[in-house]
């Protein structure tokens, strides 16, 4: 299995808040297990993408240092190994991780420690943020994409993540623009929480796939043009049900897009934060929407397709997809 839209901060599960607590001597807030998955993870309550976005309070504090990084990024992996993925791509803002000092670089390269620190093949996506007085942290982060750039095994793209309905796509013309100048691949958060004119817009910037995209059929046009240049859509049923960027699930477009041969991907977004892993999410689509073998098949292939690494890489998911 392959997982590309996986958030740093929304993978930090019970047993590994516990464990970054230990390492870096933080004192959990929660008498029990109970307690702390409560605050790990969303509530009931949880009403829209906004209200989803301020659960990750917690983690966000057990990520401030270059140790609790680092073995975050390990133990994500861990995770991820032991639930029989074979790829994983990481995603974390270094801009969120400086509260007790570190730089954004140091962020950087504290994540590509835990990158080494285990066997399952992984890459890391740097992203933006959105927000209306943060483009000179967005820009750094950009600059430092560049400098630590690889095919594989590294850092391998950008992103611009957030309140997307709060904060327009199109305002962060000049962070994506300087990415595309430098030659730094990106995805970028779209057509959520905001229509599908946010997906427009992405593509538009240049963004060569798109987080979410379950708003992409509001548009026939746009629609069409997704499937004709092959844009892979980095779909995330659970979270999507949670933050009610779908207020009825019923009427999800998975297998409107799969008929159509759109390249959809399926994926975990926040596994901690929304209780689910990959084969939940797997098992989620099979029980709604009938999802078959071979559809499974096409949607792990077009996860192979899709991913930001080495064409060598590519080819050895699709053999094992395919064994």
């Amino acid at each position: 299995m392959i997982d590309l839209h996986c958030h740093l901060d929304g993978a930090i599960t019970l047993e590994i808040a516990k464990t970054l607590g230990n390492l870096q001597n933080i004192e959990l807030p929660a008498k029990n297990d109970d307690e702390l998955l409560k605050k790990l993870s969303v509530p009931e309550t949880c009403e829209s993408l906004n209200d989803f976005l301020q659960c990750f309070g917690l983690p966000l504090r057990l990520l401030q240092t270059k140790e609790g990084i680092s073995e975050a990024v390990r133990l994500v992996q861990e995770n991820a190994k032991s639930q029989g993925l074979i790829y994983l791509e990481i995603r974390f803002a270094p801009q969120l991780h400086l509260i007790n000092g570190l730089t954004q670089e140091e962020v950087i390269l504290a994540a590509l420690d835990g990158l080494k620190a285990s066997e399952l093949h992984t890459n890391l996506i740097l992203c933006l943020m959105r927000s209306d007085h943060n483009q000179d942290e967005n820009l750094e982060t950009v600059k430092l994409a560049k400098k630590y750039l690889v095919k594989d095994e590294g850092v391998v793209a950008i992103d611009l993540a957030g309140a997307e309905a709060l904060f327009k796509t199109k305002d962060f013309e000049k962070e994506f623009s300087l990415a595309r100048d430098y030659g730094i691949p990106f995805t970028i958060h779209a057509g959520e929480a905001d229509g599908a004119e946010s997906v427009k817009t992405a593509l538009k910037l240049g963004a060569k796939r798109i987080g979410h995209g379950v708003r992409v059929n509001e548009d026939p046009e746009l629609l069409e043009y997704i499937v004709k240049n092959e844009i892979p859509l980095e779909m995330c049923p659970n979270s999507n049900r949670q933050t009610k960027a779908v207020s009825d699930m019923t009427k999800y477009p998975l297998q409107e897009y799969l008929a159509k041969g759109v390249k959809v991907t399926i994926n975990t977004d926040d596994p901690a934060i929304c209780r689910t892993n990959l084969k939940n999410e797997f098992s989620y689509i099979e029980k709604m929407y009938g999802i078959t073998s071979d559809q499974k098949k096409q949607l792990l292939l077009n996860a192979a397709d899709a991913a930001f690494c080495s064409e060598n890489f590519k080819k050895y998911l699709k053999e094992n997809i395919l064994k």
